[in-house]
């Protein structure tokens, strides 16, 4: 590797940040060792890494949520000890995590000045200070909007103007493009760098390399713990990059020959599910999965998607049409006997609807399958039977855990990941539920990911993929369709759509140009 992909910020350049030798320990594992982060003033400055690489605890260490073992942190060449996020903030850090925390029923001003009222009041001067952040960066974010009415690209702007109207001039953002769509990523770095032209420093962690790319000004790659590497992007591909990452290829989706059958797996027709008021959530979905085919849907978060997911699962019932599985109709069936029936299921929220995460990974690899082998004996759940299953899947699917004893809480969410990829198709499923079952996750997890699901279609399965990926779902699927607002708005070969193309259909951009 040459030298240039080592360079690091010369001494005559301002730092925003500075960590040296930062060292974090848990029970049983070495999250951080002897890092080292070097981020110029008034740059977006990416880091990748694994998922269990160390990237998200060392942020939670300059964020003030935990204190490092070994190492020092300076801020703009000062010495700082962050004891909480409050000081974090007093020292100009803010920090937009990847899972929104807003509240819907509030207005966009009632959310940015929660906890922070005492700086302009919650009157007409906060609306005054809203609006000229709004301004001053380009984020078009209106106060007095409701915030359950926006998108998910108009609640990151609520996110990141949040964290200015604190006052923060550095910025870390966690994972921020892994729910936008192509032209809400464009505007989103148009936003990012209106910021670096303020003189502000942006913080950048994601797994999508080629947006690393685009966007950023320096990249320190980060692998077991440590750094690795402080790469100028001028002189690195992306190629380069999986490899100081995870030491192989970048991955690629990309299926092979078909292996669409005419044995129909999975069937909705006339699927209808109310919202509130007049408007349908679910309006007549018609939907057909055959063995060997994975049917993708596109479509920008809260149309619909998830909806359509629960209705299936036997989480919702819908209130018209029919859902059948191989022919038998499973229209409100419970979830258990859905599950029994042979549908596997990768929930869109592992926290909420995937994992109990005070519970050992051994316990959590039985859920949902607590009546099946190898997991009971007689009425009875075999303990010794579901810790030997559970070694081997996490052995399997490369679950990076020191023990099947410790809780789901303590993995890294890419390992939470893996372990419920693991748990469903190691049951081999007739038909697989998988809602976006790479977000989150690096590029050798999401890899390994893909392959699981191309093989098991190989081998007849039948998958409906939901995913905010469309280099994903471009990449796996036999055909995409789009949901909008509730309703099949388009369906689309996947050799020869472009990403505007299905951009333009998810956000109803399609419909204004007829």
């Amino acid at each position: 590797m040459s030298a240039a992909l080592f360079a690091q910020p010369t001494s005559l350049e301002p730092l925003a940040v500075e960590l040296t030798g930062i060292t974090k320990r848990f029970p049983g594992v070495v999250a951080n060792r002897d890092i080292s982060l070097q981020v110029r003033k008034g740059t977006i400055h990416a880091i990748v890494g694994e998922n269990g690489a160390g990237k998200s605890t060392l942020m939670k260490i300059l964020y003030g949520v935990q204190a490092p073992d070994e190492g020092t942190i300076a801020i703009n060449g000062a010495p700082v000890h962050l004891k909480s996020p409050t000081e974090a903030i007093r020292a100009g850090i803010g920090m937009v995590f990847q899972h929104f925390m807003l509240a819907d029923n509030f207005t966009v001003l009632e959310n940015v000045v929660l906890g922070a009222e005492k700086l302009y009041g919650i009157g007409d001067a906060a609306r005054a200070q809203i609006r000229k952040i709004s301004d001053d960066y380009g984020l078009r974010v209106e106060p007095d909007d409701l915030v359950a009415d926006l998108g998910v690209g108009d609640r990151q702007r609520i996110e990141i103007l949040k964290v200015l109207y604190r006052g923060a001039k550095i910025l870390i953002l966690d994972e921020p493009t892994a729910v936008l769509v192509p032209q809400e990523v464009t505007e989103l770095f148009s936003n990012l760098r209106d910021l670096k032209a303020e003189g502000l420093t942006v913080i950048f962690i994601s797994h999508k390399l080629d947006e690393v790319l685009s966007v950023a000004d320096d990249i320190t790659v980060i692998r077991r713990g440590t750094t690795v590497a402080a790469v100028d992007p001028k002189k690195v591909t992306a190629r380069q990059l999986a490899e100081l990452m995870v030491g192989s290829e970048l991955p690629s989706p990309q299926t092979e020959e078909s292996t669409v059958t005419d044995e129909v797996r999975l069937e909705l027709r006339g699927v209808s599910l109310a919202g509130h008021g007049q408007a349908k959530v679910l309006d007549n979905i018609d939907l057909v999965i055959h063995a060997g085919e994975i049917l993708g849907i596109a479509g920008v978060e809260g149309n619909g998607q998830a909806e359509l997911v629960e209705t299936v699962i036997g989480m919702r019932r819908p209130d018209a049409g029919q859902v059948l599985l191989e022919g038998s109709e499973i229209t409100g069936a419970g979830v258990r006997e859905i599950r029994q029936a042979g549908v596997g299921y990768i929930p869109e929220d592992r926290h909420r609807h995937g994992l109990l995460l005070e519970a050992p990974l051994w316990e959590n690899m039985i859920l949902g399958h607590q009546t099946e082998a190898p997991n009971v004996k007689g009425p009875l759940i075999d303990a010794k039977a579901a810790k030997a299953d559970t070694e081997q899947v996490v052995t399997k699917f490369d679950v990076r855990t020191p023990s099947i004893l410790v809780t789901a809480g303590s993995l890294s969410g890419g390992n939470q990941q893996k372990l419920i990829v693991g748990r469903e198709m190691s049951h081999k499923p007739r038909v697989l539920i998988a809602a976006h079952p790479t977000r989150g996750v690096d590029v050798g997890a999401q890899a390994a990911i893909w392959d699981l699901i191309k093989a098991a279609r190989r081998e007849g399965m039948a998958v409906l993929l939901i995913s905010a990926d469309l280099e994903e779902l471009v990449g796996l699927s036999d055909t995409i369709v789009v949901i909008l607002r509730g309703k099949l708005s388009g369906q689309f070969d996947p050799d020869v759509v472009t990403r505007e193309q299905l951009g333009a259909a998810m956000t109803g951009a399609d419909q204004e140009d007829e």
